[in-house]
This record gives structure tokens, C-alpha cells and sequence, in this order.
């Protein structure tokens, strides 16, 4: 049995998304770290399920079914029914009429939320457990929770973790090709190297309009996009940007693979006047291959001793496609970029509820002093050598949890300079329960159990971190990554060199963001918490 602690930051036009990956499913059942607990009586299942409970579902399913460019007026809706239903209560004593094929799963889930739930006393105090295990953890949610969820299978989800997915080997914008029609259309946002895109020679900047000779709308590029995880066809229209337009349609044929992806996209030094400006494109947080390795935590400080040989001036941290990961890597990004951090620097505080934050305190291997997470000592670190210790972080409204905790935990040690858009806006996190060799439970939860501060205490962007300088990054004339030309890296030079680049992408079209491939990763909006064995804190 394997716990893992997670920020899973669930956009709420991605939310379906994660809910839809019914084959790429996480988590396994912990139910023996509860020793102290047993598993609630059998009986018959009812056919009844609440109007409240169906109306949530409703609005669940078509989130999932429909994008839209705003899906917060049907948040707005769940919230009021959650608000209807969800009883503030102490004690918490569930239904002992339960389904012979629900209750074992229900009683598991319901067992864990009681004791890790970060708003565990707000858990309804009757809860039905002949309901289906994704119906009956949705009705144990407090009514302002919209980021915990639940699933079926947990090994696709930890391999997602880790960068493993069944992809052809790129990421995409999605736009509405014209407010004349109902055309949606796929821009390549980055390939990934050695993929197979890259080996047909797809490149960022090129527009996928057909899949599987159908052309994507609004009413049907949900389920197109779904049938991309076996081989397919697209048609697609290459950027041309030396004529800045774009050339004819063409066909191609990928296959799908499961590809390893190392986040460590790019890196490389550009020279403009009096500044060497390091530039690092970081596309997930994880330590390496699998759980156990620290090839891309290794890779990541290879750069980091580059750019100090090169003699770096300035930094531009590009986490506009990174929405999450690993806090083991978190900490070890801050830790290269914070300018006089230490190992007794403080990096985050962690609050969960009462029960559990007791039984940390309580817990002679644990204490207190877990609650407290410091950065570490680096002799990559280039902070000493930042121009007015200041970063450049490049951002999007997909930059997410891990990345978000990145910046907070630099600001009480530094100047962060953020171009680009809105972050997503994600301070709480959530814990991963599974168990792999549980025949009779296969499903996975995760239930938001803690809140995150950084060294002054500040935990204040739920509703994401605003740019100094705005841009949506909407532009359809997408230069390569690390060109000096590309919008966003262009406006982090005019900031560091006081050569403004402010108005001169203006004249090439922009259009409304309607969803990202990012978003539909089961890895996305995600910070895993590593290096606890939360067994422990439950045989006290």
C-alpha cells in the first residue's frame, strides 16, 4: 500500500476532462492504515437516489460532455445544491442500509474522508452508501470543494505523474476557428522530441482542424479528441513564418505510443546588451522516470550549474504549460532560484485539519516540525548572481499548484516578475489513497486534506497570481520556443534590457482560449507531496 500527497487543481473547464479518463485511472484502497476502524455492516441496496444528488450529477456529466468557454455559471449551480445538502455536523453516523455492491468500496471511501478531509466536518451526517462509489464520494463534498474527485484505476494516473501517457507526442490550444461558424481548431502549442509528431514533422505553430477525417466543432470535438488515444489521421494547415500565414492543408497519420516525457523541455542563454538571460522552459514537476529516480531533478540542476558558468544576469522561468507535479521538484526549482536560501530557510507550512494535524504533532517520528518544509542548500543556485534578485516567470492560466507554490515560496526571498496570464489559482492540496492488490476495490480518491503557506504566512491565491504584465499568449503566429521573437520571451527581454516589446504582436490575430490538452492530463493541477509514510501517523 502506497500513499501519495497531491495538489490536484481542477480547472473548472478541465474538471470533466479528468472525470471523462475512465481508462486512465488512479489510486488503490488504504483501508488497512486504519487499524483502529472496521468496515461497516452489508445490507440491500436501495433504488433511490436523491433529486439533489441526481441535479449534481447532471450538471457533473454535462461539464464533462460540453466545453464551454466559461463553465463557472454551472459551477455556480452545483455549489447551491451542495450548499442545499451538505449538513455541518459532528458526528457523522452513515446509513446501515448499503448495497452488497457498493458497500465494501463506500465504507472505505467514507472511513478515509472522515478522518483526512480537510473540511471533514462538513461530511454529511447520513450519508447513502447503496450509491455508486462516484456518487456516493461526490455526496460527501463540502459545498465550496471544487477539487476533490474520485476514480476507478490509479496505475495510469501514477505513470501520468511520472510523464507516462498514451499520446502522439504533442500539445495544443484550442480556439473557435471564426465567430462565423462553429469550427474548433487545434494549435500546437509544443512537440515533444522524438515523439511520434516530431518524427512526421508536426512543430509548433500548426493547425489541426480534422481528426480522423471529420472536422472538429463545438458539438463534437470532445469525442474526436477522445479517440486520439489509438493511431489516427488529422488534417492540419503548417506555419509558415517567414510568409506569417498559414499553407495548405495537409494529411497525416500518427501513431500513438506510450511516451516518457522529461519536462526539462529547454534551456539556453541569450545575450542582449549588458545581459547573459538564462531562459528555461520547465513543462511538469517530476523527479525523474518513476517515483524512485532523480534523473530530471539531476538534469534540472545540470542547468541551473550551466547558466552559473555562463554567468547568468537575469532568469526567465517558462511555466506557462506546467501545471504541477512533484513538491520534491518544486523544492528543488525554488531551491536553485531563491537568492540567499538555505536549508533553514523556510520553503512551506502545511495546515490540515484537526485530527490529522494532531496526529502529526503527536507522532515521535514526525512532530511538529514536519508541519515545516525548508528549502535546500544548492551550489547551482543563481540567485547571488540575479540582477536585483529578481526572476521572470512566464505564465498561463494552466500554470498550476506546484508552479504556484514555486512562486509564493520565492516571494518572501525575492523580487517574481510574472508576464503572461492569470495562474490557475490553487493553495489547498489533496492526498492520493490506493492500495494494489485489493481485488474488490480498484477506485481511488482524492480528497483535499491540507492548505499550504509560505514563509510569512501567505496563502492568498486561490484565485491564481495576477501578471505584472499582461498577455493571454492567444496569438496564432506561435515562434518557436526560446526565439527571441516568441511573445512572451520577447516581452521578459524588453522588461529585463527596458526595451518594451509591448504592441508589437498586436497586429497578428488573437483569439478566445476554449481548453488545452494540458488540462485534459490526468498529471494536470497536480503537486505531489513526497518523502512521509502517512501510516504511520494512523497507528498512533
Amino acid at each position: 500500500m502506497e500513499i501519495i500527497f497531491a495538489f490536484l487543481c481542477v480547472n473548472p473547464d478541465s474538471y470533466r476532462d479528468l472525470q471523462e479518463t475512465k481508462g486512465s485511472q488512479l489510486f488503490s484502497r488504504p483501508s488497512c492504515i486504519f487499524p483502529r476502524q472496521k468496515l461497516l455492516p452489508v445490507g440491500n441496496q436501495s433504488a433511490s437516489i436523491s433529486v439533489t444528488l441526481q441535479l449534481r450529477n447532471i450538471i457533473r456529466k454535462y461539464m464533462r460532455v460540453f466545453h464551454f468557454p466559461s463553465t463557472r455559471w454551472m459551477l455556480g449551480l452545483m455549489m447551491i445544491v451542495l450548499l442545499a445538502t451538505c449538513k455541518d455536523e459532528d458526528e457523522v453516523t452513515p446509513s446501515t442500509t448499503t448495497s452488497t455492491d457498493n458497500s465494501y468500496v463506500d465504507n472505505w471511501i467514507l472511513e478515509n474522508m472522515k478522518f483526512w478531509y480537510y473540511w471533514n466536518d462538513k461530511i454529511p451526517s447520513s450519508p447513502d452508501l447503496t450509491l455508486g462509489p462516484e456518487d456516493f464520494f461526490s455526496s460527501l463534498l463540502y459545498s465550496a470543494d471544487r477539487f476533490s474527485w474520485i476514480q476507478e484505476n490509479y496505475q495510469d494516473l501514477l505513470n501520468s505523474l511520472q510523464g507516462v501517457s498514451k499520446e502522439a507526442g504533442y500539445e495544443y490550444v484550442l480556439y473557435r476557428e471564426s465567430s462565423s461558424n462553429d469550427h474548433v481548431i487545434a494549435q500546437i502549442v509544443y512537440v515533444k522530441p522524438s515523439s511520434p509528431a516530431a518524427t512526421a514533422g508536426l512543430k509548433r505553430g500548426d493547425v489541426i482542424t480534422y481528426i480522423n477525417d471529420t472536422q472538429m466543432t463545438i458539438s463534437n470535438y470532445q469525442s474526436l479528441l477522445a479517440a486520439t488515444t489509438s493511431d489516427y489521421t488529422i488534417h492540419y494547415r503548417p506555419l509558415n513564418l517567414d510568409k506569417e500565414q498559414f499553407d495548405s492543408e495537409k494529411t497525416l497519420s500518427l501513431s500513438v505510443v506510450e511516451y516518457q516525457e522529461d519536462p526539462n523541455f529547454l534551456h539556453s542563454t541569450i545575450t542582449s546588451g549588458n545581459h547573459t538571460i538564462g531562459y528555461y522552459v520547465y513543462n511538469f514537476f517530476a523527479t525523474g522516470a518513476d517515483s524512485q529516480s532523480t534523473t530530471y531533478d539531476d538534469e534540472m540542476e545540470s542547468v541551473f550549474a550551466d547558466f552559473k558558468a555562463k554567468g547568468i544576469t537575469d532568469l526567465v522561468l517558462d511555466l506557462r504549460y506546467n501545471s504541477g507535479g512533484s513538491e520534491t521538484s518544486a523544492n528543488n526549482l525554488a531551491s536553485l532560484i531563491g537568492t540567499g536560501v538555505t536549508s533553514s530557510s523556510v520553503f512551506l507550512k502545511r495546515e490540515y485539519n484537526d485530527s490529522v494535524q494532531t496526529e502529526i504533532i503527536n507522532d515521535p517520528t514526525l512532530g511538529e516540525s514536519y508541519l515545516t518544509a525548508h528549502f535546500t542548500s544548492k551550489t547551482s543556485n543563481v540567485g547571488s548572481i540575479l540582477q536585483g534578485s529578481k526572476v521572470y516567470v512566464l505564465t498561463s492560466g494552466r500554470t498550476a499548484s506546484a508552479s504556484e507554490l514555486v512562486i509564493n515560496a520565492l516571494k518572501p526571498y525575492m523580487q517574481v516578475y510574472i508576464i503572461g496570464d492569470t495562474t490557475y489559482g490553487k493553495n489547498v492540496g489533496s492526498i492520493s489513497l490506493y492500495e494494489e492488490n485489493d481485488a474488490k476495490n480498484t477506485w481511488g480518491m482524492q480528497p483535499i486534506v491540507l492548505k499550504v503557506y509560505n514563509a510569512l504566512g501567505q496563502s492568498d491565491y486561490a484565485n491564481g497570481f495576477v501578471p505584472d504584465l499582461y498577455d493571454g499568449d492567444n496569438s496564432m503566429l506561435l515562434y518557436p520556443l526560446g526565439d527571441v521573437r516568441e511573445t512572451l520571451l520577447s516581452e521578459a527581454i524588453g522588461q529585463i534590457t527596458g526595451t518594451s516589446t509591448i504592441g508589437r504582436q498586436e497586429q497578428h490575430e488573437r483569439k478566445t482560449i476554449l481548453g488545452t490538452s494540458i488540462e485534459r492530463k490526468p498529471r494536470s493541477f497536480s503537486l505531489v507531496a513526497d518523502g512521509l509514510d502517512f501510516r504511520k501517523v494512523m497507528s498512533n
